[in-house]
């Protein structure tokens, strides 16, 4: 069938407007917008708890958390990061607007995270930190992450930003690293319309964070250090506390979307889909699929236009490497992870929402099968 009304890759899951207008009916008899008001200390609790952590921070977007979990360290200008080109922009370019250098590391194939193999060969005296990135909802190999970081001395900064809820072995992902940046972008599995959070070991680092996402500013006369503006409102905060009601029972929608595809799809020759993880509870953050025209006949462009046509709008995410961007490829040369370039030249993200109709699921499939 042709859809009228586009399928995108994504769509947010949201309250239903009567509970977010009781949430938010508080903030307009207080008036208080921002700066940690009540809206934003209730979450920030409630998604300690749910997580499992001891310590998490509240941001405006993913971005600006990462970027200040990165300057917290106080690296020295020019200190090396190693990381992959397997991300979105956010990640390499947190690094560099920290006067850092972003060391790119190829993948591993099975599920797009960090090669744990090839990461000591890049690590020289100017190495201060490893920032891996979780991948469409895989988990890195942490274990080994963290011995590597332990022989080398080297801090762990998670970008979690596609993980959030997961578990590995029963406990929260953002337990693993000395920090983790959780994303809750409007796309992400769990959204406050934009913001983002960083969960975190050390309690010292809590109040420096709470200085620097607010200009630096301690009180009303002192200023402690160099900061920005990265706080998130009252209104962002609302809309958390009410999806995070709802996050279990998206979830469990999400799954039955999942394993339509995983029935279609998984086994096909030609296409590759990521198993899901041992030990892992998943939260199905996307659905990556990767085409080898030579077996599959078609390869993922070829796919993408043709569910483009019938006004469906895969992603080809990640897409092109972030060592391939015109801002960084004089820099580096993509051919030197050759595993990322390969799978980023392949790979298509379908269209995966809580709400999305298996009849829907069915239709992408018999398209991208030639049914």
């Amino acid at each position: 069938m042709d859809q009228k009304k586009p399928i995108l890759v994504t769509q947010s899951s949201i309250p239903d407007l009567d509970e977010y207008i009781d949430e938010i009916k508080p903030i307009f008899q207080s008036k208080w917008l921002t700066n940690k008001g009540e809206k934003h200390e209730a979450l920030e609790s409630s998604l300690e708890r749910f997580l499992g952590v001891n310590n998490l921070t509240l941001f405006v977007n993913g971005h600006l958390a990462l970027y200040l979990a990165i300057k917290s360290f106080d690296f020295a200008p020019g200190s090396e990061v190693i990381t992959t080109p397997f991300s979105f922009a956010s990640t390499t370019h947190a690094i560099v607007q920290n006067s850092l250098k972003p060391v790119f590391c190829d993948i591993e194939p099975g599920n797009c995270t960090i090669d744990t193999n090839k990461i000591e060969e890049l690590i020289t005296d100017k190495t201060v930190a490893i920032i891996p990135v979780h991948v469409y909802g895989y988990i890195c190999d942490v274990e080994k992450i963290q011995e590597i970081a332990e022989r080398h001395n080297l801090k762990v900064i998670y970008d979690a930003a596609h993980v959030f809820g997961v578990e590995y072995h029963g406990s929260s992902i953002a337990n693993w690293g000395d920090m983790s940046m959780f994303s809750f972008h409007a796309t992400k599995v769990f959204n406050t319309i934009e913001g983002g959070a960083l969960a975190y070991k050390d309690k010292n680092f809590e109040q420096r964070l709470n200085y620097l996402k607010n200009f630096g500013i301690e009180d009303a006369e002192n200023v402690k250090d160099i900061g920005i503006n990265a706080k998130m409102n009252e209104f962002a905060a609302a809309m958390g506390i009410c999806n995070l009601r709802h996050f279990e029972e998206e979830i469990k929608k999400r799954e039955h979307v999942f394993n339509r595809y995983m029935e279609r799809l998984f086994g096909v020759p030609g296409l590759y889909i990521p198993s899901l993880q041992d030990g892992v509870k998943p939260n199905y953050a996307y659905f990556p699929v990767f085409f080898d025209k030579q077996v599959f006949g078609q390869d993922r462009d070829e796919i993408y236009a043709k569910l483009e046509m019938k006004n469906i709008y895969a992603r080809k995410y990640f897409y092109p490497l972030i060592s391939d961007y015109d801002c960084y490829r004089n820099w580096y040369d993509s051919a030197l992870t050759p595993i990322a370039k390969k799978m980023s030249d392949s790979v298509l993200t379908l269209p995966m929402y809580a709400d999305l109709s298996l009849e829907v699921v069915d239709e992408i499939c018999d398209i991208i099968l030639g049914q």
